[in-house]
């Protein structure tokens, strides 16, 4: 039995199988984490919806931006137009895809394998408690009666700063950009949104959010997707950065977690035509 977290997919059904076949996973006895981005800008988005979703309980995936830009679409959002999901939205199993991924979680933690696993990351206010605590909130939201309205006033960048005092979309949005949006914050937490470059290419004054001195969940081994330059690069232990630019023609990695140590697998991969 072996458990291997996986970064984003972005609908590239093929490389995800490909992979699968180097770890020779067995869904009847190994389990998958996924980084989320399972889906958007890939040739196979809605193949590889179906194809996690039959995973069942082989699979765990949190959710990522790309993946509540689907939810977004969905449910009309103006600010939403991408041609790569319209197969999904024209889909005989819309209905049952939608409803499968507004139930994945934002969180993912597992105290016997010591990992926790997040799209993006977390802001430096949060111990394990407060994640938690704020990724079952927005979970409720996103499978609850509010989950339209939300859907409607979900993407912006305002607030920047944690404040255990927001309230309503406000505190939902910020939740929700620090799961799935976060790269760098200032020493103090308050969140860029607007670099998404390498490290060294940010404004001055910001940081890798996981380099933040004092962050209270500096204990935690922490699994990340969503920045792909940051593999190999990361400086601070505890930070596991798997989204390797599969969709840019990069390569898709695996990261077995019931090891001693994190064994790493990756292929090269086909960029989409």
């Amino acid at each position: 039995m072996a458990t291997y977290a996986i970064g984003d997919i972005q609908g590239c059904l093929d490389n995800l199988e490909t992979l699968l076949e180097k770890i020779a996973f067995k869904p009847e006895k190994d389990t998958l984490w996924f980084t989320g981005d399972l889906v958007n800008r890939g040739d196979k988005s809605l193949e590889t919806l179906r194809f996690i979703k039959n995973l069942s309980d082989s699979a765990i995936s949190v959710l990522g931006n790309h993946d509540l830009t689907l939810l977004a679409l969905c449910e009309g959002n103006t600010k939403v137009n991408n041609h790569t999901l319209d197969a999904i939205l024209d889909a005989p199993d819309h209905d049952e895809l939608i409803h499968w991924l507004r139930h994945r979680p934002l969180l993912h933690h597992d105290s016997g394998l010591g990992y926790t696993m997040v799209h993006a990351g977390l802001p430096p206010q949060w111990d394990l408690a407060t994640a938690q605590s704020c990724a079952h909130e927005l979970e409720a939201v996103l499978q609850g009666s509010e989950y339209s309205g939300f859907m409607a006033n979900m993407f912006g960048n305002e607030p920047t700063k944690w404040d255990a005092e927001l309230k309503g979309w406000d505190r939902l949005r910020f939740i929700t950009n620090c799961f799935t949006r976060m790269r760098y914050c200032t020493p103090k937490g308050k969140l860029n949104f607007k670099d998404k470059g390498p490290i060294g290419s940010q404004k001055e004054g910001y940081i890798p959010w996981y380099e933040v001195a004092d962050r209270k969940n500096t204990e935690l081994k922490i699994i990340i997707g969503h920045w792909s330059t940051l593999f190999g690069h990361t400086n601070t232990a505890n930070i596991f950065a798997i989204d390797t630019g599969c969709l840019w023609g990069e390569s898709l990695t695996a990261m077995q977690l019931d090891t001693a140590e994190p064994e790493f697998y990756q292929i090269k991969c086909k960029k989409p035509s």
